[in-house]
């Protein structure tokens, strides 16, 4: 496989590999390999959806590291304390940081109500309001998007900066990725446009009206920046000559903690990483289109990909694994 070879086969593909706009690939933090397609540019941004929540749960690990959050185990409501919690429910109080990182929280729903949620007026408060459950705490892993909003106001509660802030300034600005803006919109039509976009989008995070970013979605990254995030994480949390994270929140984090089913490609979990296989130390962060972080910390490779959005692709990392690490191995 040549640089030329890939490009053409993602060219000319009418099946999951035709919606890929940018590829990078980074072995030893230099770039070894960098395509894009259909009128994207290498530094264009596109919407990385789920990606988002591994971006996530990077900040909370800085957030962790600087003493702003003592521990995972830290209850939710802690961070919280004028939160009014509903007449009757009592398992929100113990529901900690770390349900909330491995999808292991429990929610008063059978399905995620977008509607409810993204027309409110403060989607934290909203997301907080789901918590909890005659249930109690199962340890069941149950993927919820709208959840994961909650750890945007954990951050912001627990630093005392907006969550895009912070972002900016302890994980974009040391990686050398532009610093983002709020998307300034929150109507049902406009979040429509902002998931299906076919187009470059600008260095931008989707906001609610409180201006609180999303926290399972929203963020638009290049590949490049992508990569750089996950050559940072191989690289022990610096990037350059920048400590950026903790190596024991990079541990923490990609450990393998949850099992996961057939709907996830039986793979494993971590906070909000995935570990694709049971006996490789390879991490990814995962969105819907194909949108990926990969991370090889044995062969000291990082791939960021784009994509536009497209449903049910799941074998990302196997094309990752197939096409672009044997090229970034040769060049």
């Amino acid at each position: 496989m040549t640089e030329s070879t890939l490009h053409k086969l993602i060219d000319e593909s009418t099946g999951n590999e035709s919606n890929i706009r940018q590829i990078c690939a980074l072995r030893e933090g230099e770039t070894v390999y960098c395509d894009s397609w259909k009128g994207f540019k290498s530094d264009s941004a596109l919407h990385v959806m789920s990606v988002t929540k591994g971006v996530m749960a990077v900040l909370t690990g800085i957030a962790a590291d600087k003493g702003f959050i003592r521990s995972t185990e830290q209850k939710v409501l802690d961070f919280f304390p004028d939160h009014t919690v509903k007449r009757g429910e009592k398992t929100i109080y113990d529901v900690t940081l770390r349900h909330l990182l491995t999808m292991t929280a429990p929610y008063k729903y059978r399905s995620e109500p977008w509607t409810k949620v993204c027309t409110s007026a403060d989607w934290t408060k909203a997301a907080l309001d789901l918590l909890g459950g005659r249930g109690g705490i199962t340890g069941e892993f149950k993927y919820a998007t709208l959840g994961i909003q909650i750890l945007s106001g954990v951050i912001e509660n627990a630093s005392g900066m907006k969550c895009l802030d912070f972002a900016n300034e302890y994980l974009f600005a040391p990686l050398g990725i532009p610093a983002h803006v709020s998307h300034g919109d929150s109507s049902k039509e406009d979040q429509l446009e902002y998931v299906m976009s076919k187009s470059p989008r600008i260095n931008e995070w989707y906001s609610d009206p409180a201006g609180t970013v999303t926290a399972g979605w929203g963020l638009t990254l290049s590949a490049c920046d992508m990569a750089k995030l996950g050559w940072m994480l191989i690289n022990g949390g610096t990037y350059g000559n920048s400590p950026v994270v903790s190596e024991d929140w990079i541990a923490q984090m990609t450990s393998p903690i949850v099992k996961l089913n057939e709907r996830f490609a039986n793979m494993y979990y971590g906070y909000l990483w995935y570990r694709p296989f049971e006996d490789r130390p390879v991490f990814a962060a995962i969105g819907d289109g194909g949108n990926v972080i990969y991370a090889d910390p044995e062969k000291r490779i990082s791939v960021g990909v784009t994509g536009i959005f497209k449903p049910r692709i799941f074998d990302r990392v196997a094309f990752i694994e197939k096409y672009v690490i044997p090229l970034a191995e040769s060049l």
